[in-house]
């Protein structure tokens, strides 16, 4: 069974990773919902982890350019996303649907994505969390204060932002001239947001 994907891009502190958990968990405000049946990967927290992971052939690279506020060669991106799914499959033929945070950044990443997994997984959409940039920043510098992420920082937030708009907001742009993105204002509350987000997975299955 191939692997089903959505890709979930927005800037910095739009609300990605929060909103992919409460995918996962199928949770709304109207009571109980039916799981979409969804294995959250977030690109970012796998080249966090890779990065600790004792012995890591990639571990220095990726400290680099997280902290300079770049993005990460695209081949170690697109393996550790692989191995997540195939893990994933290996341990549940079931569980074929991914949602993937933070990727494809670039046209690179996009180049790379379609190179690599062309007819081995299937794209069905992106969800796009719009999102005002300052409330994004906002947003991280608050959750700097606990996360304990060396890029939750408004040096670093400032560059991500504009690798973001440079980098990522055209891809997204490609998608849409595609018909394949599903926006959502993003500057809502958690459950506002998430509100609509049932509405497209309702829709979409």
């Amino acid at each position: 069974m191939k692997p089903v994907v959505v890709f979930v891009l927005g800037g910095p502190g739009a609300g990605k990773g929060t909103q992919c958990a409460r995918i996962v968990e199928g949770r709304a405000l109207r009571g109980a919902l039916g799981k979409y049946g969804y294995t959250h990967l977030s690109a970012g927290d796998l080249l966090r982890d890779e990065r600790k992971r004792p012995g890591s052939q990639y571990g220095e690279l990726i400290e680099n350019y997280i902290k300079e506020g770049e993005i990460v060669p695209v081949e170690i991106t697109i393996s550790l996303l692989k191995r997540a799914m195939d893990q994933t499959m290996a341990a549940n033929s079931q569980k074929n649907k991914f949602l993937i945070d933070g990727f494809p950044r670039n046209e690179d990443n996009l180049q790379g994505w379609n190179k690599t997994m062309d007819g081995k997984a299937d794209v069905s959409f992106v969800l796009f969390f719009d999102c005002d940039n300052e409330i994004c920043i906002g947003r991280c510098l608050e959750r700097g204060k606990s996360s304990g992420r060396s890029d939750d920082n408004r040096e670093s937030l400032e560059k991500r932002i504009h690798t973001y708009l440079q980098s990522t907001k055209p891809i997204i742009d490609l998608y849409e001239r595609m018909g394949k993105v599903r926006k959502v204002d993003a500057s809502k509350s958690v459950d506002e947001v998430f509100e609509k987000v049932v509405q497209i997975f309702d829709k979409e299955g």
